[in-house]
């Protein structure tokens, strides 16, 4: 399967060069630790032809986001079919070169993978560029806080402990997957951790309250959100964020913090269903409506 490499997202109706965009998608399709389904290298440029069927207007926001704000689609980086032989190590440190000149320039990044690892070398990129401090807020199945997996502390089943011991504050969310040295972790460091099954019809307003900090960058693995809604993951788990509570929570962070910039990993597509691909290319068009409206871009 090759990766599809569109320059416009939606069509060429929206085209925006990147110059002068406000926000840029990053597609990083590398996959080299995946440990159950593979597939996930494939997800950036699955994800970028389902937005072609995406309708402009927004029906929750009332606009044609698009036309609001500039949207520019950034050529791949971290392409595990050019560069089959590129180390979750070399991985991590090319994205993060990457894409600080974004940040310098101040676009709203979105990075789309891909294996959760990448998450490691975008907020790398945030930490050089941003002297205020930022929460992490994961969206995930699982806790990904484990020092070593099959051999690499970039493995995809590492990156929040990456972060954690960068000392950079996180906020997981819908968890419900975890060993027991990732248990250990979360108790000796007092990890805030929503978890799933502890969800209860208040749980938007106390997670957020556990957030100390103005800035936010959120990561989500698409496992988080319900299987039933996106199947097309690599390690899927029952349970997660329905799509209106997962996007109510998105749009409260956006309206409360401060976010700094989103990823979008772990999608695998399936061959023979394309619910997953457009659920992912969905969230991603309200992510980037709800930074224009935390903006004030809509009219």
């Amino acid at each position: 399967m090759n990766n599809p490499s569109p320059t416009a997202w939606i069509d060429a109706e929206t085209f925006t060069p990147l110059a002068t965009a406000d926000v840029v998608i990053v597609p990083v399709p590398y996959e080299a630790t995946t440990t159950y389904r593979k597939g996930c290298q494939h997800g950036p440029g699955a994800i970028l032809a389902a937005a072609d069927q995406l309708e402009y207007y927004d029906v929750e926001l009332g606009q044609e986001v698009c036309f609001q704000l500039g949207i520019a689609i950034h050529a791949a980086i971290a392409d595990s079919q050019v560069q089959p032989d590129l180390t979750p190590e070399a991985m991590v440190r090319e994205v993060e070169r990457a894409l600080q000149p974004l940040l310098a320039a101040g676009k709203f990044v979105i990075t789309l993978g891909g294996e959760h690892g990448i998450t490691a070398g975008v907020v790398a990129a945030y930490q050089a560029q941003f002297s205020e401090p930022f929460t992490v807020v994961q969206i995930d199945a699982h806790g990904d806080l484990r020092h070593c997996y099959e051999g690499s502390i970039y493995n995809h089943a590492c990156v929040m402990r990456r972060l954690v011991d960068r000392g950079i504050p996180t906020l997981p969310v819908a968890i419900r997957s975890i060993c027991q040295e990732e248990a250990d972790l979360i108790a000796q460091n007092q990890i805030p951790v929503v978890w799933d099954h502890e969800r209860g019809s208040d749980w938007i307003e106390a997670a957020i309250a556990q957030i100390s900090t103005e800035q936010v960058f959120i990561t989500i693995d698409l496992d988080g959100f319900d299987p039933a809604l996106i199947p097309g993951v690599g390690t899927p788990q029952p349970g997660g964020l329905s799509w209106q509570v997962g996007t109510q929570f998105l749009k409260q962070l956006f309206c409360r913090k401060t976010v700094i910039g989103c990823d979008v990993m772990e999608l695998a597509p399936l061959t023979d269903s394309v619910v997953s691909e457009f659920m992912a290319a969905k969230l991603v068009y309200k992510l980037i409506g709800y930074q224009a409206l935390a903006t004030g871009k809509l009219i």
